[in-house]
């Protein structure tokens, strides 16, 4: 059983204890908060990169289609511009071979121009009024125009050939340029497609560097958490045993004190009996004594 001073002391170290667990709760809360704020932190960080890398890859997938675009239009836009190329080629070609049948021939305009100057002129001679002399030098005219005309045939071949390949020309070359334009919008889409894409993979970089900032700072507030844990489980540990030692104490008082209630109450007992042997007055006590021994039995 302890003494005064023993349970004294006991009783300081069980106040000191539970002052110690309270300081050490209180911290405990406040590293925990702090803990959980760099987790949710971390998860913000994780979530954002998420979705940027999800932005990052759809970027790329649609730059990557649109490159494709332009490097399929631009192999059109070739195929028609040497189209084109050919075409010109052909109808200097053609246009030499007029120039020299023309030279060869002796005739100085263009023979598509021959046709209607002859209708013009036979109609003069059919609604104007002209003499024979007049008359007969048109006819003269008019036979030699259409020998020239008839002598110009091949040409009017040529002329023909050259105007239908420069239908062909032209609508290669404005195809070739629709295609162009279209090549040029499709580029700036892919250059702007690109660009977010480094904008977005340096957002990425950026913010797996705070990702991992604040992973450490949770791992850091973890360890500090298990640590003030760990040392609040030591505190409860002793402000147990000290709990443990007063509470053994205290049976061991109630048990001394129940045992000599015992002595006492058996001394008195015996006392009585003593008086009853000896035929003495009995008081009040005396008979509650002899009462409670009798029940006993």
């Amino acid at each position: 059983m302890l003494t005064q001073e023993q349970k004294k002391e006991l009783f300081r170290k069980l106040d000191e204890k539970k002052k110690e667990l309270s300081v050490l709760k209180e911290r405990l809360n406040q590293i925990d908060e702090q803990k959980e704020e760099w987790f949710k932190k971390k998860e913000e960080f994780k979530n954002k990169i998420s979705d940027i890398r999800k932005s990052v890859n759809e970027n790329k997938d649609q730059r990557n289609s649109l490159t494709d675009q332009v490097k399929k239009d631009k192999k059109e836009r070739d195929k028609l511009n040497k189209e084109t190329k050919k075409h010109i080629s052909k109808i200097k070609g053609l246009r030499t071979q007029k120039t020299d049948l023309m030279k060869k021939l002796h005739i100085e305009e263009d023979p598509s121009n021959l046709k209607p100057l002859i209708e013009r002129l036979e109609g003069s001679i059919e609604t104007e009024a002209m003499s024979f002399e007049k008359e007969k030098k048109l006819m003269k005219q008019i036979n030699t125009l259409k020998k020239k005309y008839n002598e110009s045939k091949e040409i009017k071949k040529l002329s023909e050939d050259i105007g239908g390949i420069s239908v062909k020309t032209d609508e290669a070359k404005n195809k070739a340029q629709d295609i162009h334009k279209k090549i040029q919008t499709t580029a700036k889409e892919s250059q702007k497609r690109h660009e977010e894409m480094v904008t977005s993979v340096k957002q990425l970089d950026e913010l797996k560097l705070e990702e991992e900032k604040a992973f450490m700072k949770f791992t850091e507030f973890k360890v500090k958490f298990n640590d003030v844990n760990n040392e609040l489980k030591h505190k409860l540990a002793e402000l147990g045993k000290i709990k443990e030692e007063l509470d053994k104490n205290n049976i061991e008082t109630r048990e001394a004190k129940k045992k000599k209630v015992e002595t006492m109450l058996k001394d008195k007992e015996e006392l009585v009996q003593e008086k009853i042997k000896k035929r003495e007055k009995l008081t009040t006590e005396d008979l509650l004594i002899f009462q409670g021994s009798e029940s006993k039995k």
